[in-house]
């Protein structure tokens, strides 16, 4: 099973401000951040060019923001689409992050009560840190 990681384009802005409201609004309120409309497209646009769209079986599932340089991977966002959630495709496109990231220290964030937690852990995240709302997470070398 492979993934396609596509830049995004201004033109996936809408879809992909409508997949962050979708997937995040749910876990944000929970931790008791209420964002307004503007502050969820601040968001968006932060690292913006670092977006991509994750493609599998020619369609678009979701998205990944990252970053990455000699030494790490900085995992600033990822998104699967409720269509696509528990088949295991979020987990599967982690595990290719990974693989391709073998030889550098994978980096994310993720909030407190998000369930996503409990997979990253699984998958060899270990937390390094922490603020008010989320766990740093990070995956190192192998």
């Amino acid at each position: 099973m492979s993934f396609e990681f596509i830049l995004a384009t201004l033109d996936d802005r809408a879809y992909l401000l409508n997949l962050r409201k979708l997937t995040m609004v749910e876990h944000l309120e929970n931790s008791g951040q209420f964002l307004s409309d503007a502050e969820h497209e601040i968001r968006l646009d932060d690292a913006y060019a670092c977006s991509h769209l994750i493609i599998f079986k020619g369609k678009i599932i979701g998205t990944l923001k990252y970053q990455e340089d000699d030494c790490r991977v900085e995992i600033m966002q990822i998104q699967i689409h409720p269509d696509f959630q528990g088949q295991g495709l979020g987990k599967k496109v982690m595990q290719q992050v990974l693989v391709k990231a073998r030889n550098k220290t994978v980096e994310l964030t993720v909030l407190k009560d998000n369930p996503a937690l409990k997979l990253y852990q699984r998958l060899g995240f270990t937390i390094t840190g922490e603020d008010e709302y989320e766990y740093h997470m990070q995956a190192t070398k192998k």
